[in-house]
């Protein structure tokens, strides 16, 4: 159904379904090649192949064993463009009136291929113009006002391309194909280089994740084999030594045998162990060989899809966002929506917006930004009452199996509060980025998706990672002690670690938080919710069950549309960032990180694929360079990860204490007697009045002196219950610990960087050799045109033409130009 404006009709031909043949005729003439269709400036210039040479391969040492591993793991390369020769390259240019004759013009249905052609249209649709009254309509703010339901390109069905997307589905989108290869070549043939880069990083990322996972996996494994021989955890579980602590909570927790926390202690040293600190060491430099390794990767794949000289041509003619056109759509919105565009888009007729323009624009911007962290920390408080209260009130429960799984029962139901939180928070502050990022009214295209990747990883990341920074950093250190605890809300008592340390909650929330976004937020909506839209869509379009035949028979364009629209591929990067944030920041708690993370990429790669073919209707082809914002944030999180994982293990492992006993206070150079050392003593008559436990007769003697971790004076001692001379000499080391850490690792890292070039030497060397061959061929066609020019000249100077010679004669450019040459 189309609008009633009359100066809209000339959009009808391109928006309506044509053979290919028609809908390149159309943006053919906008080319240039007839009258264009707007006099808008032409930004995009697709490259298009018109010589063919030979790729020597290099004979240095490092290619011939990248050569080897290639043949090595042929199997797992998807069998794809098999008749293709591999050492033949097309030699490119950007395509433009000027140079048209250096290309083959005589079949114009597939000069370009499909994804450029989906693109041309779609620049055209975004740059002609219909006006009505004084409003000027594009086809963004048509789609704005629901003059048109939808605006996409087809899934081409044509002989050659449905066989290169049945292809796709047999090679990628299958999950019997789980252990080879992508196709991403064939991926960024059909889908453009944005989405190709997206598969190619991840599937980077992936691949890399492998060694991470077998060292995760060993270290887990080590921890596994010494823990009968751990001293700490022996001592803890041993009756003999009858230590009785202090209560948990007033009033209500009773005193309790150290020997109760035997199975926690165990089970600590799994992560806790002196291969933590090597497999901490190990993911920092991880991190970065796989930086290096992706940059590599890159560049490889911009020489091959020919975008070299992208930045230099398409970036710097970036045209202004077409979304930011307020004008365009405030006609038909309501409400207040309506209102601030009305206002706003007179301002813009008048002026052009300046800095202080979008000053309340900015400041909303960080007044939401600093609510919505507000938010976030406050849900996290309320999950740490709840977790206070729970206990308390489990203590005093009558019911036997509540009061003999405490500590596990607090633990678990805490962690998946904070996983639904986490979920539905998510799915929030993505609407209110994208909202905030709209009142800025960025310029252009890549502005306005810079600062929406840009506050919504914020919001996430804090949304994400808030509770484990809580339990890393703050949980057992706010404590106080007994007779003189810290409260807050009134009469909550602040949380104790375990005797173990935080480390094993640490851990537990990291894995419930990790496994549940990967299995639910990340698999099961991918799955289920696109469904569900689906179905949806088709019971709004009124198809019954008595319509299903018909359905067999739609057009093409009405069965894409029933497909789920595409909605960029930055919600996919946000998973993976968050992923890759897990898998590094706290890596010290949670060896097995990497593994879980290999695992859901393999399902990921998959889900993702099959969406794309089968559930999303096509995306608009857009080129890219790079992975743009993402490589910075990747680039960031690797570097905080250092420091994170240094206070990790400096303050809420044991490594430390137990390293400065075992050289410092032990009398044998062993950890014998370390439990005994890391607990004070405390006068249960030094209790403040009201918070003595009210039942502690089960014990079946009257306690005169309770134990507690902590490093401070005997209550006998002339300094009762001050920090003893031991925790500052811990704190020291510490200190040192995480400085010489840091710095060390820093240092290997920038070796490796420095060490590994970013580009390969082989593609180095042919980008050269290209441009050399691409100046010898224009200087050739420069030469052969002043040839052409002076036999001309000489023709009309010195002979007479007759009446059979009247037509010109052709460029001696073009012998050159269709010869092959090869190096």
């Amino acid at each position: 159904e189309l609008h009633p404006f009359d100066g809209c009709r000339h959009l009808i031909p391109a928006l309506q379904p044509h053979p290919q043949l028609h809908l390149f005729s159309f943006f053919w003439n906008f080319l240039g090649l007839t009258e264009p269709v707007t006099r808008s400036k032409w930004h995009y210039r697709p490259s298009v192949s018109f010589q063919v040479y030979e790729v020597k391969q290099g004979s240095n040492l490092v290619e011939q064993i990248r050569l080897f591993i290639h043949k090595v793991t042929d199997p797992l390369h998807p069998k794809v463009n098999a008749n293709r020769p591999q050492n033949v390259k097309s030699l490119s240019h950007p395509f433009s009136r000027e140079k048209q004759h250096l290309f083959d013009l005589s079949d114009r249905d597939s000069f370009f291929d499909s994804k450029t052609r989906s693109s041309i249209v779609y620049e055209v649709l975004k740059r002609t113009r219909c006006t009505k009254a004084k409003y000027s309509m594009g086809i963004t703010s048509l789609l704005a006002n629901s003059v048109y339901t939808s605006a996409f390109p087809l899934h081409d069905v044509s002989f050659t391309l449905f066989f290169c997307l049945s292809l796709l589905y047999e090679q990628w989108a299958s999950y019997s194909v789980f252990y080879k290869y992508q196709p991403i070549g064939l991926i960024r043939s059909y889908f453009g280089e944005k989405v190709g880069l997206y598969f190619a990083w991840l599937g980077v990322y992936t691949q890399m994740l492998i060694p991470a996972a077998i060292i995760g996996v060993i270290v887990f494994l080590y921890g596994c084999a010494t823990v009968d021989d751990n001293i700490p955890s022996m001592e803890i579980c041993d009756p003999r030594n009858n230590i009785t602590m202090c209560p948990l909570c007033d009033r209500a927790c009773s005193y309790w045998k150290l020997v109760t926390a035997c199975g926690t202690a165990r089970a600590s040293h799994l992560f806790d162990n002196p291969a933590t600190v090597f497999f901490s060491i190990f993911m920092a430099l991880w991190a970065v060989l796989f930086m290096e390794h992706w940059k590599r990767r890159q560049m490889r794949l911009n020489y091959v899809w020919d975008l070299m000289g992208f930045g230099e041509e398409e970036e710097v003619r970036e045209p202004q966002r077409s979304g930011s056109d307020t004008s365009d759509v405030f006609i038909c919105r309501k409400g207040p929506d309506r209102f601030f565009l009305f206002f706003l888009s007179k301002w813009s007729e008048k002026v052009k917006l300046t800095c202080t323009d979008r000053l309340p624009a900015y400041l909303t911007s960080v007044v939401m930004m600093g609510f919505m962290i507000s938010v976030t920390f406050a849900i996290v408080f309320g999950v740490i009452l709840y977790r206070i209260s729970i206990k308390a009130a489990l203590h005093i429960s009558t019911y036997p199996a509540a009061r003999s799984n405490i500590r596990a029962t607090v633990k678990t139901t805490a962690a998946i509060i904070n996983l639904i939180v986490i979920i539905i928070l998510d799915e929030i502050y993505a609407a209110i980025a994208r909202w905030l990022t709209i009142l800025e009214v960025p310029k252009t295209d890549k502005s306005f998706e810079e600062r929406l990747i840009f506050k919504t990883f914020i919001l996430k990341f804090v949304n994400a990672f808030t509770p484990i920074v809580y339990l890393a950093f703050f949980r057992g250190r706010l404590v106080g002690r007994p007779g003189n605890y810290l409260y807050v809300v009134g009469s909550y008592r602040m949380e104790e670690c375990a005797h173990a340390g935080c480390l094993m909650e640490l851990c537990i929330q990291l894995c419930i938080t990790m496994l549940g976004k990967q299995l639910i937020q990340n698999n099961l909506f991918e799955i289920g919710i696109p469904k569900l839209k689906k179905l949806l869509r088709k019971r709004k379009s009124e198809v019954t069950s008595l319509q299903e035949e018909e359905v067999k028979i739609l057009k093409r364009y009405e069965k894409d549309h029933f497909l789920g629209p595409f909605a960029g591929i930055n919600p996919e990067y946000m998973e993976m960032i968050i992923q890759f944030g897990m898998v590094t920041l706290f890596v010290a708690s949670f060896p097995l990180a990497p593994l879980f993370a290999l695992l859901n990429n393999i399902i990921e790669i998959r889900l993702d694929a099959k969406k794309f073919v089968m559930e999303l209707r096509r995306p608009i082809a857009a080129k890219a360079k790079d992975i743009g914002i993402w490589y910075n944030l990747l680039r960031g999180l690797s570097k905080v990860a250092v420091i994170v994982n240094a206070f990790v293990i400096a303050f809420t492992s044991d490594f430390i204490p137990r390293l400065v006993y075992q050289y410092a206070y032990s009398p044998d150079s062993t950890m014998h007697g370390f439990v005994n050392h890391t607990l004070s003593y405390f006068n249960v008559s030094d209790f403040q009045k009201g918070t003595a436990p009210l039942e502690p007769m089960h014990l079946h003697y009257k306690v005169q002196i309770c134990r507690y971790k902590d490093y401070r004076e005997p209550p006998w001692s002339s300094t009762p219950y001050d920090l003893s001379k031991e925790f500052w000499a811990i704190l020291a080391v510490r200190l040192a610990f995480v400085i010489v850490f840091q710095n060390v690792v820093m240092l290997m890292s920038d070796f490796v960087d420095w060490l590994i070039p970013d580009i390969p030497k082989d593609i180095s060397l042919q980008i050269h050799k290209e441009k050399i061959l691409m100046v010898e061929l224009f200087m050739k066609e420069e030469q052969g045109k002043r040839l052409a020019v002076q036999d001309n000249h000489n023709q009309e100077t010195c002979t007479i033409p007759s009446s059979d010679d009247q037509s010109p004669s052709r460029p001696r450019s073009h012998s050159v130009i269709h010869s092959k040459a090869s190096w």
